[in-house]
């Protein structure tokens, strides 16, 4: 059972595997850590991670990239909006308010959502883990980041389903990072707390976590983040700095131009990283656009200062983190930084002078969250023996629900009222269990939704939950127990509600069953971090009075105990769900469908390159050595003739079969292999056949040199059978100096006479043959008679207790042969205790 950890970054992915010696970062095709996270659509296949790369330069509007940006985001978000003016390929609005990416695929333009392009990337991460495992992968940990929303993190979990994986976890990928710092350090302390910030400057974001350790626990103290705060708002700065030059310098717009505008940022990217470590450096492109070579220079200080509003927002995060926290910078044990736009050394110089100390870079800074969530999934796999090391995680919202409030029919005729109550608050700990009291008297819905969406720049209402319908046995109003639960990967969701009933009837109530049910309940209330919370509305209440209270199960516990003779009968009520903007499971599975034709399509398309790469290298492999070490084994006519197939087939690849199926290649690869296989046979023939001889004259003489010689260890064979092994070597030996002859008379074109696994059978035949003869063991020697019967002797004292028995005379039972002596497989048997 695999354990596999994916980092899915902005611009790319790393993958980690959990094997017996540790947490490994495996390898790509191209033998990279990293891969990017990105899908090229082309006319017959799409090109996914590496291969991708490799084309989008020539492809720039099928090439769908920052994928984490897109997905589980309304098309109307501002943020979305800035991003999809960077970005080469077309997006559009779909019917839903959601995305939807426009490319050319297979001849026609098609749309795909942004989850299944993630499954696409999700896929191919799959395939790198899975070869390097060589097993198959389903279980998994996945890394997000803080920021996403309910929605982000159902898109996720599709993608992932999507891509025939089963994600054990969505793991923040701050707490990742923790994890894998924390898990192993051994000098952690027992009683105080150890606090250390994390700050991962990524691609396109930043998040800020700070965490406290103690020996074998990591607990999560506070979040803070920047969406739109990473290394790529660097490269932007540069870009516009240069685009603005070269249309002054150059009179050239690069922003007319998709590929200009690729080869530009990645130019600027390349720049940010020789600035990281140089107070300078140049850029120089050639034919960057209207066949014009182009040249730039930056210092460092001027990128800085035109970097200055970036440097600013580096400390709000920061500032927000140590609030949340409750904490001040002399708190802080230590400060760890990773992230690609990390590097940057601005932001360290902040960070420095923010935390009054150097930031660390004891982890990779890529790597450290694709070996955490491996490092969570080797913990949540039953298949690995982990260290002891409890995480405990905090959610990064508040979260609400929302219900209509019950009026009274005849009170002052009032309408319904919206009523709230914050189920999860903003740091409650992942996973939690929270149980919800309603008094109804028929169906009702509870709406799940963001107390607070200030930071979100999301739409409030996540889901809705239509709970009934059901019918209350007594009474206008029945008691509803409603469960809502945030899960592992930071979902929320109404997983339950249960109809509670009393009856007085007369049942007799012993001891032991109130002390069942006085222990049930309190079990109840710990299990999954589960509290109760009654949801009793104002204008319910049976004495026209306001009921306020929390009404905890326990006290429901309480008075089944002192009124004996009340039943509590609970029954379900269905929960019909309906989240605003995830796909529905139909549609899911459709997206499961579409994925494995497109991996097919690839799969054909990569055996039909395969095939047609087998064909042009036989081709030029044959040619050659038809002229090389094959030439005496072709009559010269042979010879021209195959080498004109080859020349014909050659031009046939380069002209009408350059776009064929595989089974053509296949035909033509077998065509040319009837003229060319007989020639490598025997050449192959040629080569082999001295060994073969060799091996059968070692056989004829060593079994000839055995069966006349005088040695004592031959003695007992009869001479019959040594005269039989004599003869048999001797056929062999004329057969294989008839055949020789034969052989060598021929000239090397012809067909051979005497083939090497002919040779080869006919050695294995007279081993066969001769073996059982020689191998013969000799018979054991007779055995002496036995001794004359002693006079009676006195019975032998008693052996002590772990001694052997002595024994003096042969069992009466035991075997006598034809000569009086004792049967020898009988004497083995009485020997046996001993």
């Amino acid at each position: 059972m695999s354990v596999v950890g994916f980092d899915l970054g902005n611009e790319s992915c790393v993958v980690a595997v959990a094997r017996q010696r540790g947490i490994d970062v495996v390898l790509n095709d191209e033998s990279k850590r990293e891969t990017p996270a990105l899908v090229c659509f082309g006319d017959k296949q799409r090109f996914l991670g590496t291969a991708g790369a490799a084309t989008s330069m020539m492809n720039p509007k099928n090439t769908i990239s920052q994928i984490k940006r897109l997905i589980g985001r309304p098309f109307s978000d501002p943020e979305l909006q800035q991003d999809l003016k960077a970005l080469p390929f077309s997006v559009t609005e779909g019917p839903d308010g959601f995305p939807l990416i426009n490319a050319r695929y297979l001849g026609e333009t098609k749309s795909f959502t942004p989850t299944q392009v993630m499954g696409m990337v999700f896929s191919n991460m799959k395939t790198i883990a899975e070869k390097n495992l060589n097993a198959a992968v389903v279980d998994c940990c996945i890394g997000v980041p803080i920021y996403f929303t309910d929605l982000q993190r159902r898109a996720v979990m599709d993608a992932a389903t999507i891509a025939g994986l089963h994600p054990l976890r969505l793991m923040h990928e701050t707490t990742a990072t923790a994890l894998a710092y924390g898990i192993y350090k051994t000098d952690l302390p027992e009683n105080e707390q150890l606090n250390v910030a994390f700050i991962d400057i990524g691609h396109a974001s930043m998040q800020v976590c700070i965490a406290g350790f103690k020996k074998g626990q990591l607990k999560v103290l506070a979040h803070s983040f920047d969406r739109c705060l990473g290394g790529r708002d660097f490269d932007e700065v540069l870009f516009q700095h240069f685009a603005e030059k070269f249309k002054t310098d150059y009179k050239i717009d690069v922003f007319q131009n998709a590929r200009a505008c690729l080869r530009l940022r990645a130019a600027c990217e390349k720049l940010k990283k020789v600035l990281s470590a140089n107070p300078e450096a140049p850029m120089n492109i050639e034919c960057l656009m209207d066949d014009k070579d182009v040249r730039g220079f930056i210092k460092r200080d001027e990128f800085e200062q035109i970097s200055a509003p970036i440097f600013e927002r580096v400390k709000k995060p920061l500032e927000k983190a140590l609030s949340e926290a409750k904490l001040t910078v002399d708190n802080i044990y230590a400060v760890e930084v990773v992230g690609s736009g990390s590097r940057v050394p601005a932001v360290i110089k902040i960070l420095t002078e923010f935390f009054g100390k150097e930031p660390r870079r004891t982890m990779n800074a890529s790597e450290c969250v694709s070996k955490g969530c491996a490092l969570e999934c080797a913990i949540l796999s039953p298949t690995f023996k982990v260290k002891e090391f409890q995480v405990q995680e905090s959610f990064p919202f508040s979260i609400a629900l929302t219900w209509q409030g019950s009026s009274q029919e005849s009170q002052n005729g009032n309408v319904e009222n919206q009523q709230s109550t914050i189920v999860f608050p903003k740091g409650n700990p992942i996973p939690s269990v929270k149980a919800l009291t309603f008094y109804r008297a028929g169906t009702f819905t509870v709406d799940v939704q963001y107390a607070d969406v200030s930071e979100l720049q999301a739409p409030a209402k996540i889901s809705t939950y239509t709970i009934g319908p059901f019918q209350a046995t007594k009474g206008e109003r029945a008691k509803v127990k409603v469960k809502a639960r945030l899960n592992l990967h930071g979902i929320v969701s109404v997983e339950s509600a249960q109809l509670i009933e009393e009856d007085e009837v007369d049942v007799p109530v012993t001891k032991e069953a109130t002390k069942m049910d006085t222990d049930k309940a309190p079990a109840d209330v710990a299990s999954g971090n589960e509290t109760d919370v009654n949801m009793q509305d104002a204008n319910v209440a049976e004495n026209g009075a306001t009921e306020t209270g929390d009404v905890p199960v326990q006290m429901e516990t309480d008075t089944k105990v002192e009124a004996p003779k009340k039943k509590v009968k609970k029954s379900n009520i269905p929960v019909s769900e309906v989240v605003y903007g995830a796909m529905l499971p139909a549609d899911v599975q459709k997206a499961v469908e579409k994925e494995f034709e497109m991996a097919l399509q690839d799969r054909v398309m990569e055996e039909t390159k395969d095939k047609k790469n087998a064909v042009e290298a036989y081709v030029y492999d044959m040619r050659n050595k038809l002229h090389d070490k094959l030439q005496e084994f072709v009559t010269d006519s042979d010879r021209e003739a195959l080498i004109g197939k080859l020349q014909e087939t050659e031009d046939w690849l380069y002209e009408d079969g350059e776009d064929e199926t595989k089974g053509v290649y296949v035909a033509k690869l077998d065509e040319l292999k009837k003229q060319g296989d007989p020639i490598e046979q025997r050449y192959k023939e040629h080569s082999e056949r001295g060994s073969a001889v060799e091996q059968l004259l070692g056989v004829i003489n060593a079994y000839r040199q055995a069966a006349a010689s005088g040695d004592s260890k031959y003695e007992h064979i009869d001479l019959n059978e040594k005269q039989k092994v004599l003869n048999d070597c001797s056929e062999a030996e004329n057969w294989l100096r008839e055949k020789t002859q034969q052989q060598e008379s021929l000239p090397k074109h012809a067909d051979p006479v005497l083939l090497s696994s002919d040779i080869r059978r006919k050695a294995e035949a007279l081993d066969r043959g001769c073996r059982p003869i020689m191998s013969k063991p000799k018979p054991a020697p007779p055995k002496a008679a036995s001794p004359p019967e002693a006079p009676p002797s006195p019975a032998p004292a008693p052996a002590q207790e772990g001694e052997p028995q002595a024994t003096t005379s042969p069992d009466p039972n035991t075997n006598v042969d034809s000569n009086g002596n004792p049967d020898e497989a009988a004497a083995m048997e009485t020997e046996k205790p001993e």
